[in-house]
């Protein structure tokens, strides 16, 4: 457990959660809001509420509980394997699956799944074994699994240096009026909202590429190439040139196509085998709803 306090200074204002969060940036909002709702934080000795407006000299102690241990265990799933060996999986991963075990996620994640059907590489910790690489929760399509340390190795080296190709299919609102481009603006985590990331001056070099694939009345189906790979990459670069993914609830206006969350698929994936150094390539349609809703656009 550990217990930090501060005191609010003449240029400070606003609600009790704002201004923990500048001083404690590595806390979510959304974690600040239960701390305070468990009275982890109080402000002069007592609990309070999250619109509580702080005043100058208000003392403000916060309470950090211990961390929840999360343990992994294997779960029998239908997995879509897409290809595997003794080195490597190659997994076509549904909408509304999480990829690795966290604290409120603990079951019926990708890992869960991946433990029950073959061992992983564990150079990567008990939480994330075998994870090369992540998709969102609501994005659908192709991962690389590692199933030993040599293999992890080797996928993790490639994505380092960018020799691996992830192509997605994304269906975005508005019009292109280019056929394609490159999206080049560093990625960090937004100053404004913890739980987003945003495009900021000192955040991580983050390139994507993209090309219109077909048009339709308001909206552009697209492919995106990436040549690094952040958290929420596309979705924020996409944003950022004023075409958010459509059906995206973090990024995207309310006013969009009805899904299963963002219509958002990892259609390609290749990379150089750990072991033997040959090629594979490998592309998977995306779900139907993302079809269907194509199909619809089309006037189907």
């Amino acid at each position: 457990m550990e217990q930090f306090s501060f005191v609010v200074s003449d240029q400070e204002s606003g609600r009790l959660d704002k201004v923990v969060t500048n001083h404690y940036p590595d806390l979510t909002r959304s974690k600040i809001q239960n701390l305070i709702k468990q009275e982890q934080i109080l402000v002069n000795q007592a609990p309070t509420t999250n619109r509580y407006k702080v005043s100058e000299n208000d003392v403000i102690d916060v309470t950090l509980p211990d961390p929840v241990e999360v343990s992994v265990k294997p779960e029998k799933m239908n997995l879509d394997i897409v290809f595997e060996d003794d080195d490597v999986i190659v997994v076509n991963k549904p909408q509304d699956m999480v990829v690795h075990p966290a604290p409120g996620h603990e079951n019926g994640t990708l890992v869960n799944g991946l433990l029950d059907h073959a061992p992983l590489a564990t150079v990567n910790g008990e939480l994330r074994p075998g994870i090369v690489h992540r998709i969102d929760k609501d994005t659908s399509g192709l991962l690389m699994v590692a199933k030993n340390d040599q293999a992890m190795l080797s996928l993790s080296a490639q994505l380092k240096a960018k020799t691996n190709q992830r192509k997605y299919l994304a269906i975005v609102h508005g019009n292109f009026k280019e056929e394609a481009g490159t999206i080049n603006a560093p990625i960090g985590r937004s100053k404004k909202d913890r739980k987003k990331m945003a495009i900021v001056e000192d955040g991580r070099p983050a390139v994507t590429h993209f090309k219109v694939l077909e048009r339709f009345t308001d909206y552009t189906l697209i492919e995106c190439e990436l040549e690094t790979g952040r958290t929420h990459q596309i979705r924020v670069h996409l944003k950022y040139i004023g075409h958010p993914v459509a059906g995206d609830p973090l990024y995207g206006p309310r006013n969009t196509l009805k899904g299963n969350g963002q219509f958002l698929h990892a259609k390609l994936l290749g990379f150089k085998h750990p072991r033997t150094g040959e090629e594979l390539v490998f592309e998977v349609d995306p779900p139907q709803i993302f079809q269907d809703t194509l199909s619809k656009l089309r006037g189907i």
